[in-house]
């Protein structure tokens, strides 16, 4: 009887190990990694360009071969503190980028969620390498932008979970594997005159 016992409470006790081991695993593969933002100053008023680095887990692997598209969003902000009031949005850039596979043609595909255009992929890799890398997208001017004046720019990119079909939201409730997003970056800066470095890795 004790040792029906003792193998049945061992059994358990690997179940457990084995279960957070498989979570472990599963979080640490996937991830956002935000390594260089700046704000280049054109004609028409502002663009950004982000360099991050993006890893998917298996689940999310799996969920793009099931044909679920996976909607990145890098989102953009600069804010006037105001001791006066409430902080004031001066200048936004929201871009949400779709990634998809084509079963029959075995090839990845982006797509922005606003234009006509669309790129193919042979490899995962080379789809999530051009995705890492935001380049030249515009910056929507709210408000005056006023020269000396100490901005708060903050930027973060995550996986929009709201863009999943309704049987996956629900799979994703509790699940850290469907959790992907970088860590919220925040930091001051003064107004961009040409092309100034916000952010890059190791800064903050």
């Amino acid at each position: 009887m004790w040792l029906s016992n003792l193998l049945r409470v061992i059994g358990v006790t690997l179940l457990i190990v084995a279960t957070l081991l498989t979570a472990t695993v599963v979080c640490a593969e996937s991830g956002i990694r935000i390594k260089f933002v700046d704000l280049t100053e054109v004609e028409e008023g502002y663009q950004l360009n982000v360099d991050s680095e993006v890893a998917l887990n298996t689940t999310l692997e799996q969920a793009l071969e099931k044909g679920v598209t996976l909607y990145i969003v890098t989102k953009f902000s600069l804010v006037e503190p105001r001791w006066y009031w409430f902080d004031q949005e001066v200048a936004r850039s929201k871009l949400r980028m779709g990634l998809s596979y084509n079963a029959l043609t075995r090839q990845y595909r982006l797509s922005p969620r606003y234009g006509s255009w669309t790129k193919n992929f042979d490899t995962l890799e080379e789809a999530l390498r051009v995705l890492s890398r935001v380049r030249a997208y515009p910056v929507t001017v709210l408000s005056e932008l006023k020269q000396g004046v100490g901005y708060i720019a903050t930027l973060r990119i995550w996986l929009d979970l709201t863009r999943l079909p309704k049987p996956f939201q629900v799979e994703t409730l509790g699940s850290k594997a469907w959790h992907l997003t970088s860590d919220r970056l925040e930091w001051r800066t003064n107004l961009p005159l040409s092309t100034q470095k916000l952010y890059q890795q190791g800064d903050l």
